[in-house]
């Protein structure tokens, strides 16, 4: 058996917005397996920026060119506007790519459906990025629960929120919903993902989808209720007009509560530049540690440390020996059911409970 170090695993990156460059992009350079080859990005602003950060790749302006120099890569990496991922990803697997795409997959069940059909019949590996698996708080959270302290935990909520109650002109704020714009699109992905892991599939689905600020054209104020097939009931709040935010995650038990505040710190540390091997890099401050127990008797649970940099590693490992990819791209099926009916359950400021079976 050879001893030779393994070649890295050449990357045909597309998009270099925040998703490319703040996450991916250094997340790949830093796993040491990889190296990027091809960035993909139109606006100029951004060229520079790939080419400054990453000399040794050619910056193209457009997907076509990208697919020209794509049998000199192993794996597309799709981050771009969420109603270009299915497209994309597609074109990837049949220049004989591997694909990761950021969430969320697709914009239907209908599209995640088909596309990793595509990737099967390719036999090309299809995989989604769902970094908020390794925030530090939803860690402990997981941890909480095997601990068995809580006793039997019946309920869960789980809240993204911040205070922008002006529509600004970002592309976020100005995407119709039916192009993937709007905060159950954004957040959603995340936040049902970490319900599901925790507690299993669900049975029924109560949604509240608003659009509360002044000239909005896609949500900002979610609401989401599963009805677990265990009996747990998650909560999930996604909002842009939360003036006072709620917990990030608070569990409810027979026995006691754990109650935690606070946004996991590798997105803004990634913003300013953090490297990810700075000793700190995913530590949270003692201040914004959870609390657990009951009434006035609290104690502290230390936030576990962040780990995005897990992803590509374990990924690579699976391109390698081709065993399982970090994240299934069929969980994005049973997320996007729920998506889907959230949409089609909320018509302006009604709400309704919406019946769902869980297939998968």
């Amino acid at each position: 058996m050879s001893n030779a170090p393994a070649q890295p695993l050449r990357v045909l990156l597309f998009g270099y917005g925040l998703a490319g460059q703040v996450f991916h992009a250094p997340l790949l350079a830093a796993s040491g397996d990889y190296t990027i080859d091809v960035i993909v990005t139109s606006a100029p602003a951004r060229s520079a920026a790939a080419r400054a950060d990453h000399p040794g790749a050619r910056v193209v302006a457009d997907a076509d060119a990208a697919f020209a120099a794509a049998g000199d890569c192993d794996l597309a990496v799709v981050c771009t506007p969420n109603d270009t991922h299915v497209e994309l990803a597609r074109r990837a697997l049949d220049a004989g790519l591997h694909v990761v795409v950021d969430k969320p997959l697709a914009l239907t069940v209908q599209e995640a459906e088909s596309l990793i059909e595509a990737a099967d019949t390719a036999d090309r590996t299809l995989t989604v990025f769902q970094n908020r698996r390794w925030d530090g708080d939803f860690l402990t959270v997981r941890d909480v629960l095997a601990s068995g302290e809580l006793g039997d935990v019946f309920g869960f909520e789980s809240a993204f929120e911040w205070w922008k109650p002006e529509v600004t002109a970002g592309r976020k704020d100005r995407t119709s919903v039916a192009d993937g714009g709007g905060i159950l699109y954004d957040l959603a992905p995340h936040l049902i993902d970490q319900a599901l892991i925790l507690f299993g599939p669900v049975r029924a689905v109560h949604a509240e989808v608003d659009a509360r600020r002044p000239h909005a054209v896609n949500d900002d104020d979610v609401l989401v209720s599963l009805e677990h097939e265990s009996g747990v009931r998650s909560r999930l709040w996604m909002s842009s007009v939360a003036a006072q935010g709620r917990p990030r995650f608070l569990l409810r038990g027979t026995r006691g509560a754990y109650v935690k505040f606070g946004l996991d710190p590798q997105e803004s540390q990634l913003q300013a530049g953090k490297r990810l091997d700075d000793a700190d890099f995913g530590a949270e401050p003692r201040d914004s540690w959870g609390r657990i127990g009951t009434g006035a008797d609290l104690r502290e649970v230390p936030t576990r440390r962040g780990s995005y940099e897990s992803y590509y590693p374990q990924l690579a490992a699976a391109l390698r020996t081709g065993s399982r990819p970090p994240v299934d791209p069929r969980d994005s099926i049973a997320v996007m059911r729920i998506v889907e009916a959230a949409h089609g359950g909320s018509r302006q400021a009604d709400t309704y409970f919406i019946p769902w079976s869980h297939s998968g």
